[in-house]
């Protein structure tokens, strides 16, 4: 008899179908959380696994009623924290076709298919960066990854940028501002942080040379890692600036644009990223800003054979798969070895809906940020923060504390307006708009604000 766990069940696949075709269909998406408390979902969850399975209706009626709705749809237009995600349709579709035909992109000898269409999508984003051919790389689960896969390769090549011995105990320079998985993935590599101080809050040239010459530990420095967006105020570093510091002293060139680098694809933003193109190594997460599900990162290299040299796993069980052939292995590029083919389903929707259609999207959202920083300007009771590079707008409410903020955030959220969650600029609490769904309007915005007054 066989395990009933791997025989088609067409009743289950229905009731699976359809809250897909349902949720799918959803337009626009809601916020959709009521709020849940940790007791109430025990309850909901209880005994549903047991030693004879439970009826699949049963368990669908308790995601839908209790779990789904304890989750904010991140998809949603509403959802304004953080930095949102608003996939494709086309991308979830395939998302699903990646899971249920069980695709791996481990290595090419294994799926060859998966890698190739994951190669084709990691070249249109190495063309957008300017980045010579040969260029390449692999998409792993998140900027953190991301980081800390690309300055991996950066502490192990230092001896052959260098053309000597490498410090003992090396040094990354790093902005005030640079996201916290930069400092993470460089604790995790035994290396050290060296923060470089900002100038208003971007990361220039001038301010790392200037940190290098002065510092007692300048001349230990092996890598310097700009920010293509941050993610508190989407600022664009002096990349261009910062490139030339890196040549001058060899070192390794790493630019973290898991959100920003997104605007690449749009040419009314494109000069600030002038010095991309002389990256060793950058980082873009499609699941933010190029509308691909989670979890989905591309992390790219000027010279992949460096990163290969590193991350390649050596194991009598793995010789079959390395050759001298010229296939391409993405767990050759990260730390990671057994992957999903997390790349296959932004590879599907820019093939369906072509790149000028990403463009366009992107476009619009640097659009509306504008119109609404305009908005927030013209409000007598509110104040523009800074004008917005990106899709990042900050704002203060007049003579708002930190709680006032906080209660109107619960209200948006309690009233399905919106999730918007203020933030902290130079010690005070201000408000905070992320922008990335090219459906969030300037009406919808308007609305959102006027709840300030």
């Amino acid at each position: 008899m066989r395990n009933p766990m791997f025989v088609h069940d067409e009743a289950l696949t229905d009731l699976i179908f359809e809250y897909c075709r349902w949720r799918l269909s959803l337009d626009p998406v809601p916020l959709d959380y009521g709020g849940a408390m940790a007791e109430s979902l025990d309850h909901a969850l209880e005994g549903l696994i047991n030693e004879a399975g439970t009826d699949p209706r049963t368990i669908m009626r308790v995601f839908d009623d209790e779990l789904a709705t304890a989750v904010v749809s991140c998809d949603s237009p509403r959802f304004l924290s953080f930095i949102p995600a608003a996939p494709t349709k086309a991308s979830l579709l395939f998302d699903m076709v990646v899971a249920c035909s069980s695709l791996q992109a481990t290595s090419w000898m294994e799926a060859a298919g998966a890698v190739a269409a994951e190669n084709q999508a990691l070249g249109i984003l190495a063309d957008l960066a300017g980045l010579p051919p040969g260029s390449g790389g692999a998409f792993v689960s998140g900027g953190s990854a991301g980081n800390l896969s690309g300055l991996m390769v950066a502490r192990d090549t230092t001896s052959h940028r260098l053309g000597r011995r490498a410090p003992e105990r090396p040094v990354v320079a790093i902005s005030e501002e640079a996201h916290s998985s930069v400092g993470k993935a460089l604790g995790v590599l035994g290396v050290e942080s060296l923060l470089v101080p900002c100038e208003d809050h971007r990361l220039t040239g001038r301010a790392v040379r200037d940190t290098l010459a002065s510092h007692p530990r300048g001349a230990d420095a092996i890598a310097v890692v700009a920010t293509g967006g941050t993610t508190n105020a989407g600022i664009v570093d002096d990349l261009e600036g910062v490139a030339d510091v890196a040549e001058e002293r060899s070192l390794w060139y790493h630019v973290d644009g898991a959100y920003g680098c997104a605007a690449l694809f749009a040419p009314s933003v494109r000069e600030r990223f002038a010095g991309i193109e002389r990256v060793d190594s950058f980082v873009v997460d499609p699941h933010k800003w190029l509308f691909a599900p989670f979890d989905c990162a591309a992390l790219l290299y000027r010279q992949p054979h460096l990163a290969k040299a590193v991350h390649t796993q050596d194991a009598s069980y793995l010789d079959v798969l390395h050759s001298e052939r010229g296939e391409w292995n993405p767990s050759d590029y990260a730390y990671h070895l057994t992957r999903r083919a997390r790349g296959l389903p932004l590879w599907f929707s820019l093939a369906v809906y072509g790149t000028d259609a990403y463009r366009d999207a992107v476009e619009t959202v640097l659009a509306t940020t504008q119109e609404v920083a305009d908005l927030v300007e013209r409000t007598p009771h509110l104040e523009l923060v800074r004008r917005p590079e990106l899709s990042i707008v900050l704002f203060r409410r007049t003579g708002w504390d930190r709680e006032e903020y906080e209660a109107w955030s619960h209200r948006l959220l309690r009233d399905q307006i919106g999730f918007v969650m203020p933030t902290t600029w130079e010690g005070e609490p201000v408000g905070r708009l992320a922008l990335l769904h090219p459906d969030t309007s300037l009406a919808l915005l308007e609305e959102i604000l006027e709840t300030t007054a």
